[in-house]
């Protein structure tokens, strides 16, 4: 067995289907068939029942595939203590990033460091940082927004003021009725607008609230004319030219996303991650 069959098998279980695994992972369906009935000669044993809807993993499947997950984590383990010993910087980079930020800046940083360190294998993982803070002791660096991880290491790299934007204007006198257009996102950056809308409710009354899935979609849908929008200042510097906004304050003082890199005590021994965590906290944002 080769570790990228043990990796396809992975992938098949957390899919659930022959062709999203072949669309995930860039090969045709055929190929992938043939794999998995490569490896289940291999074992001996049927590891998938195929339904109508999805692979469900026998109960030899389950331990094989237990095993598939314990060999490429220990093959990480291996990888990484090899990078601690030799000169050239390698080994893994495991990092779990703030969709926002993987979009807006990580794309120039990791371009940085590859072409530094081209060796260093990137396990690059997205979402919410709700859901990297359950899972933060999977990785060796997370990048997340809102609250810092207490049981770690972390290092402030930047503030990211709000604002509200829409295509009518705000008025001074009287209450702005508008739906107001969320994007998902953890529940923090909730409570801060929720927050801002108590101490401004004379002010702004959202109608109704439309919640979508992505940050860009966000901003299309307010630049359509369909309700308000509470931005980050990072991702809409130049909405400011073209749309009416506010900065969200209260008391007079500006609401804000804090954006952390949180990490292990010792995780910084491995090169590849002192490196990656040098270059970031050396960026400007």
């Amino acid at each position: 067995m080769r570790m990228d069959d043990y990796e396809l098998l992975i992938r098949l279980n957390e899919i659930g289907t022959i062709r999203g695994t072949a669309k995930a992972v860039l090969i045709s369906q055929p190929a992938v068939t043939q794999r998995l009935k490569y490896m289940e000669e291999y074992f001996g044993e049927a590891i998938f029942i195929r339904t109508s809807k999805r692979l469900l993993p026998t109960p030899a499947g389950e331990i094989v595939i237990q095993h598939a997950k314990q060999v490429i984590h220990q093959e990480k383990v291996l990888k990484n203590r090899l990078a601690e010993t030799g000169e050239e910087i390698q080994g893994t980079l495991a990092i779990a990033c703030s969709t926002l930020i993987s979009q807006r800046f990580l794309p120039s940083i990791l371009g940085e460091f590859t072409a530094k360190y081209p060796k260093v294998a990137i396990d690059l993982v997205t979402g919410i940082s709700e859901d990297i803070r359950r899972n933060h002791k999977k990785y060796h660096i997370c990048i997340i927004r809102g609250e810092k991880l207490k049981e770690s290491t972390s290092v402030h790299l930047f503030d990211d003021p709000l604002y509200m934007f829409d295509t009518e204007p705000f008025p001074s006198n009287h209450t702005k009725e508008r739906p107001l257009i969320s994007f998902k996102s953890d529940d923090s950056m909730h409570e801060l607008v929720d927050n801002w809308l108590y101490h401004h409710q004379e002010f702004i009354k959202p109608e109704k609230t439309l919640t979508v899935d992505q940050i860009e979609t966000c901003k299309q849908f307010m630049k359509q004319g369909i309700g308000m929008a509470v931005l980050p200042e990072s991702v809409s510097d130049h909405l400011k030219e073209e749309y009416p906004h506010i900065a969200l304050k209260i008391n007079g003082k500006a609401v804000t996303r804090d954006t952390w890199v949180c990490y292990q005590e010792g995780i910084r021994k491995l090169p590849q991650v002192d490196h990656f965590l040098e270059l970031l906290q050396n960026t400007t944002f």
